[in-house]
């Protein structure tokens, strides 16, 4: 036992059961490619076996923002690890890339071996959603950096898709059709006003149901992240997609216009799709202006597709098919910005 580490505030040992026990929800993520096992100093993944003529790799990363904040609040952290994959795997799709593998950095006040388990196997969940391999991570215990209580989890992905296949936005073109995607809720931006409008405005309960919330409020708030992999990228075999969004920070107005060009803006009719109740009821306890709301939250919808307009009604059968809720809920114009008819 290294005595003068413990004294420190670390547990190697701790650690070496946290290894233990997330070495089952690591063996759940084996998919074709995924080399070696855990425990070595690097991840690895053969891209020969794929078959790939001309691959081109597509990276992400990211973390889950102050969400986490509401997850320690409920000592909950069975589900956060999928909002980390989902942030990551649903911006490589973006692209049209399948993401191939994936890592995690979780850094923790105090190594907690049942904590950092039920995180792993968020993590794991995440990546068999989307056909990942989950090849290693680090798990890094911080006293006196976090407390006891607290983590920081961040990912990272690696996708790759054919060269001719890759979807950089340059077949968007006026006239395009916006097909949105639902999403499961707030899922991992916006945190920062969400726990305002919860806690400093309104001194809210994260154990009550509210009128309109069909759960209690923290298990709205910690619905994970949709993660919209297989479903996509069955579309994509099918149907020509000019562009991909994933909307995320800045909602509408930041996401959308990265996929087209000069000259162009899109035009979306809000009431085409069906808002999770979650959205109402941060507006009117915040008191935020319902066009702001678009500039800040995702308003239930999680990706968009842009599509030719005769490609419209398949790219939505195709998604309810496939288990999605999928509808036309705008287009692209000749007018640049973002112009969202309110209901």
């Amino acid at each position: 036992m290294a005595k003068s580490y413990e004294e420190a505030g670390v547990t190697l040992e701790a650690g070496y059961e946290s290894v233990r026990r997330i070495k089952k929800h690591i063996a759940a993520t084996q998919r074709p490619g995924m080399m070696g096992n855990i425990g070595s100093f690097g991840g690895m993944f053969d891209l020969a076996s794929l078959n790939y003529k001309e691959p081109i790799l597509v990276s992400g990363t990211d973390g889950v923002g102050t969400k986490l904040k509401i997850a320690f609040m409920m000592d909950k952290h069975d589900t956060i690890g999928q909002d980390a994959v989902a942030m990551c795997v649903n911006d490589v799709l973006a692209q049209g890339a399948a993401p191939l593998f994936f890592l995690d950095y979780i850094a923790v006040g105090k190594n907690d071996p049942a904590k950092i388990e039920a995180i792993v196997k968020g993590v794991a969940d995440g990546c068999v959603m989307s056909n990942c391999a989950l090849i290693g991570g680090e798990t890094a215990e911080m006293p006196d950096m976090y407390s006891e209580d607290e983590y920081d989890i961040a990912g990272f992905t690696v996708g790759a898709v054919e060269k001719s296949k890759l979807i950089d936005g340059s077949k968007v073109q006026v006239g395009d059709i916006l097909v949105g995607l639902a999403s499961t809720g707030v899922h991992s931006n916006g945190f920062s006003l969400v726990r305002k409008i919860v806690f400093k405005d309104n001194h809210l309960d994260l154990g009550k149901q509210y009128d309109g919330l069909p759960d209690t409020l923290g298990n709205v708030l910690l619905t994970p992240t949709r993660i919209y992999v297989k479903p996509v990228l069955q579309v994509l075999e099918k149907i020509d997609v000019h562009a991909i969004c994933h909307i995320t920070g800045g909602g509408f107005d930041e996401n959308i216009p990265r996929v087209l060009h000069e000259g162009q803006g899109i035009h979306i009719e809000e009431g085409t799709w069906e808002m999770p109740p979650v959205f109402p009821f941060l507006e009117k306890y915040g008191k935020v202006d319902h066009r702001e709301m678009f500039n800040i939250f995702n308003m239930g919808i999680g990706m968009i597709a842009v599509v030719r307009p005769e490609d419209a009604e398949q790219t939505v059968s195709l998604f309810n098919e496939l288990g999605e809720k999928a509808s036309v809920i705008g287009r692209v114009t000749d007018k640049e910005g973002v112009d969202i008819l309110l209901k």
